[in-house]
């Protein structure tokens, strides 16, 4: 049996987690989910400095409105709970990787965005943010339990 290492094992933990949320038919907050036409989900793995939590934790609900209103569907944010306590996860789908750069062009002139960009910037509370694009394989996104 081929062992998973830590990496790739949160990794797919994460898009676990993903599929789950998106495929409910209404998350909190939210009306239905347009799992139909979102086709990547980004999804940004943040190593953060474990003693500014509750920083971090503002600057993920900030994004909550941030996201949504520049053309974001935000999923959600994941702070570490038991295991490592630097690593926290952000997941925002889009229907193609030219709506998800139209968006970035969005946050980068969003008063709000820059002012939580520079927020975390001047307390340093990312040490390192890495970014991956996954595809949903169509007839797996949010298969309930059958039992």
């Amino acid at each position: 049996m081929t062992r998973m290492g830590r990496r790739t094992a949160i990794k797919a933990a994460a898009i676990y987690l993903m599929s789950v949320l998106l495929g409910r038919s209404s998350p909190p907050g939210t009306a239905t989910v347009p799992h139909k036409t979102m086709k990547i989900t980004c999804i940004i793995r943040y190593q953060i400095d474990p003693f500014q939590r509750d920083a971090f934790r503002q600057y993920c609900a900030n994004w909550g409105r941030i996201i949504p209103k520049n053309g974001g569907y935000l999923i959600g944010y994941f702070l570490p709970s038991e295991g490592t306590n630097d690593i926290a996860w952000g997941l925002i789908a889009f229907d193609s990787l030219a709506v998800y750069e139209a968006y970035r062009a969005r946050l980068k002139t969003d008063p709000e965005a820059m002012a939580n960009f520079a927020e975390a910037q001047s307390k340093r509370l990312i040490l390192r943010e890495e970014r991956n694009f996954v595809e949903i394989v169509d007839g797996t996104l949010g298969m309930p339990p059958t039992s």
